[in-house]
């Protein structure tokens, strides 16, 4: 089966998020399962190809009352992986891929509309899939313009779509006046297709028009058709429930395993886990914390700094956390009043509390082997990867029961020696307290808390089984899509 993907980022191309560790994975997973795969991104600044070559020289788009010439070019086959770059200097020549400190390009519409005209030009030339697999509402128009302006285009008309939401939260919603700019009918500004509120949104025109749609965990897909994590097109959803379905995320062991990290300082196993022990002395060493209590269970944090990661919640408890007998370490950047948060703990616990304000990929590496816990609060999370990889490192999770994180977290049961982490269910700060406070408990029991570790490190959540799972969804969407031709 020929799948191709289309998506923003993809590392080790481009990244700002999970999204890109998804699409630099699961590709790579189908092609060792014998399926040909290709993936289309926007070819931007930061992307660096050592041996790019132009494979289509001229794809033209029509924009508003003129035209603009792209080219794609390729950085050739990696794991079985074909990758094709849309490449058009005046969109994507830029400091960032889709803003910068000062809020998101005023022009992503007419970016990422010229992208997804420029992949379905070059599927035309360099060869249409089967599937076309689009991630979240920059690629939304793909599916779109395949059943309006394309639906006719005996290239492409027999193309089936699958669509995945990464985070319902971004949905790519633009003034109406975008329609004309971007040459769409008008016919599509309607609350059966792309209206929303007054605007136009790109991430609903894909729910409608798309085969079928997925998100990344079981629990993301039924939160997403309520009104609280819906953000508006939970009645879309519902009305396409039988072609909506969760399939978690996988996670690159190949970079995430504490028997191989280079990152590191001693690597360590189930079997044996003294290594750990001298990731917590590097890790303290590396926040200057080198003359705290090893002894003293250390709570580590990666994350972006913003409430709908659970830091209003932290930040609640925050006073009353730092006096109890623990350490704490955390690294990101976000809001202001995080940030600032846990410099101002920092001054007042130095030898407890530790921030670096910074994306840092060594560095997080070194928080998940050498914590003790890892903290994620999260309002919603669609995923997560975090929690899978501390799992694997023997770093207990504290997690807040929705989405991903409860698809991946079972309790601990002191009483039976089963689950891999904690977690709670109600959002508030007291809810969130008393759990880090069970987990603390427990970490006083040294024996019970390794067989705890071990129960995460034995966990697998490699890419091979979500893989099976989209090949599955491909062949229903196939299937429907010829049953529909004939």
């Amino acid at each position: 089966m020929h799948v191709a993907f289309v998506a923003s980022e993809c590392v080790p191309f481009s990244k700002t998020g999970g999204l890109a560790d998804v699409v630099g994975a699961l590709p790579k997973a189908l092609a060792a399962q014998g399926h040909q795969v290709s993936v289309y991104l926007p070819r931007y600044r930061q992307t660096h190809l050592s041996d790019a070559k132009t494979v289509v020289r001229s794809i033209t788009i029509p924009f508003d009352d003129r035209y603009r010439f792209g080219s794609v070019v390729t950085s050739g086959n990696q794991a079985g992986v074909q990758y094709y770059f849309v490449d058009y200097p005046p969109f994507f020549d830029r400091e960032a891929l889709y803003g910068t400190s000062s809020g998101d390009y005023p022009d992503n519409a007419e970016r990422f509309a010229l992208f997804c005209r420029g992949v379905l030009e070059a599927a035309k030339i360099l060869g249409a899939p089967q599937i076309f697999h689009c991630h979240d509402w920059q690629t939304a128009l793909v599916p779109v313009l395949l059943r309006t302006q394309y639906a006719e285009d005996p290239a492409l008309r027999d193309v089936a779509t699958v669509f995945t939401i990464h985070n319902m939260g971004y949905q790519g919603v633009f003034p109406p006046e975008i329609l004309p700019l971007l040459t769409l009918p008008w016919d599509l500004f309607t609350i059966s297709k792309m209206e929303f509120f007054g605007n136009v949104n790109f991430l609903k025109g894909a729910l409608v028009y798309s085969d079928f749609i997925t998100t990344v965990s079981r629990k993301y897909a039924q939160e997403i058709q309520t009104t609280e994590f819906g953000f508006g097109l939970e009645g879309v959803l519902r009305n396409r429930g039988a072609t909506v379905s969760g399939i978690l995320n996988g996670v690159d062991y190949e970079e995430w395993s504490p028997q191989t990290d280079k990152y590191i300082v001693a690597h360590y196993s189930p079997q044996n886990l003294e290594g750990k022990r001298k990731c917590k002395q590097d890790l303290l060493a590396a926040y200057g914390m080198a003359s705290a209590d090893a002894r003293l269970p250390l709570i580590g944090i990666v994350s972006r700094f913003a409430a709908q990661k659970g830091f209003d919640l932290i930040a609640q408890i925050m006073d009353r956390l730092a006096r109890e007998e623990l350490t704490m370490v955390a690294l990101g950047s976000g809001d202001r009043e995080y940030e600032e948060m846990f410099l101002r703990l920092q001054k007042q616990f130095p030898h407890k509390t530790a921030v670096r304000v910074a994306y840092d990929n060594a560095l997080a590496h070194k928080i998940e082997a050498g914590s003790d816990m890892f903290l994620m609060p999260s309002r919603y999370e669609p995923c997560g990867l975090n929690q899978i990889y501390s799992l694997k490192y023997g770093t207990v999770p504290i997690v807040r029961a929705t989405g991903g994180l409860d698809d991946t977290i079972e309790p601990w049961d002191a009483r039976t020696g089963k689950g891999t982490g904690f977690k709670f269910a109600d959002y508030n700060g007291e809810a969130l307290l008393l759990t880090i406070k069970q987990a603390l408990q427990a970490f006083r029991d040294d024996s019970s808390w390794q067989s705890l570790m071990r129960n995460g490190m034995g966990k697998d959540f490699s890419w091979n089984a979500s893989a099976r799972e989209y090949v599955r969804v491909y062949e229903r969407v196939r299937q429907a899509r010829a049953a529909a031709a004939s």
